[in-house]
Order: structure tokens, then C-alpha cells, then sequence
């Protein structure tokens, strides 16, 4: 069956938070076949975005910044060092900051950068209720969202082309994780198992 006759026989169910999902009717009843997000002006959130970096990640960390900083998606860009390449603190204490920084409630989602985008990640992933994860391709970085709710990314500076990692940032904010969505309970449980690990 070709995709027009597809939308011809399906019919179009606006969700919770503009989730439209496309249903196609068969005998056994209607079989959902494509879920997509509409988004409108107002429906676009304004981030609050915070950065950090060691000094491998020093200067891939300003170029993403100076993007973050001209997005209109995001509303400040929170700056958590270091601030120069001469500034030597070990990337945990920048990561672990930056981690609370969200949980705190002061930000909304996190950039990392260091040699490797590793260290920052397990750095972060330290502080209770972050998931970060390193992301140096496309795919991962959406499904570092839609799939596992990360509120931080980090990249490897000495890894990723500065080319490539500016063409992840831009779609970084585009993806919004569905809490209704088949991924939820997945990560509902990951929450569930740390609250279980601190007691």
C-alpha cells in the first residue's frame, strides 16, 4: 500500500500537548501508524540553557555557547566555567555543579564539553535525577530525548569536528521527550531504581 492511499484511508486524532497521531483503519480496527508533535509559536518553550566545560573542552564550549546565545529558543544561557584555558578545575567539579544547577530548578537542560564528552557525563550522571549522556551523531542525540529524557548532553572536543557539533546543537532543542509516550514507563523506571539505590 503507497503512503497516499495511507493518508486517504487514515484519519488524524489531535492528542494531549499537540500530539497528533495517524490512525489507519483495518478489520481488527484502527492501527496507529505515525505519531508526530505539531508545534506552534506558542507552543515553543524558552530554554534555559547552562554550559560548561574543562579546558580541552574550553574552546568547543564557547563556539556552542555563542549559538545557544543568538537561539531564540533559549531564553539565557547559564555559564558554569571554565573560563579561560589557563583555568585548570578538573572537569567532576564542573559537571556535578552544572547537574545540580538543573535539578535545582535554576536551568532546563545542560551542554558539557570535554576530551571526551565521558568524564563530564559520568560527572553529572552522579547528581540524583540527571541523565546525561554523550552524543557525537544525529541518531543519539535524538534518542538521548525522545527516548531516555536526558536534561544534559556532553560532546568529546577532541572527538567531534566543531562543524558537527554545531549541527547537533541545532536540533537539540527541537526534541521534546512525550511523557505520554512508550518511552516514559522505561524511564519512570530508571527514576523508580535510583530513589531505590539512595535509601
Amino acid at each position: 500500500m503507497g503512503y497516499r492511499s495511507v493518508f486517504r484511508q487514515g484519519n488524524w486524532r489531535i492528542l494531549r500537548n499537540n500530539w497528533v497521531t495517524l490512525f489507519l483503519k483495518s478489520p481488527e480496527g484502527n492501527t496507529p501508524l505515525l505519531r508526530l508533535r505539531i508545534r506552534t509559536e506558542a507552543d515553543v518553550t524558552k530554554y534555559r540553557v547552562v554550559v560548561g566545560s574543562d579546558f580541552a573542552g574550553f574552546e568547543l564550549k564557547e563556539l556552542l555557547k555563542k549559538y545557544l546565545q543568538q537561539d531564540p529558543r533559549v531564553s539565557e544561557v547559564i555559564e558554569m566555567g571554565v573560563n579561560s584555558l589557563d583555568d585548570k578545575t578538573d572537569y567532576p567539579n564542573i559537571g556535578f555543579a552544572l547537574g545540580e544547577k538543573i535539578t535545582s530548578g535554576n536551568a532546563d537542560r545542560g551542554l558539557l564539553v570535554c576530551g571526551t564528552g565521558i568524564g563530564m557525563a559520568i560527572s553529572a550522571n552522579k547528581v540524583p535525577g540527571i541523565r546525561a549522556t554523550t552524543v557525537h551523531d544525529p541518531y543519539s542525540l535524538e534518542r538521548a530525548v525522545l527516548s531516555n529524557n536526558c536534561q544534559v548532553i556532553t560532546m568529546g572536543a577532541r572527538v567531534i569536528a566543531p562543524e558537527l557539533a554545531l549541527s547537533l546543537i541545532k536540533p537539540w532543542l527541537d526534541y521534546v521527550f512525550d511523557e505520554q509516550g512508550p518511552s516514559a514507563p522505561k524511564v519512570n523506571q530508571i527514576i523508580e531504581l535510583e530513589k531505590g539505590a539512595k535509601k
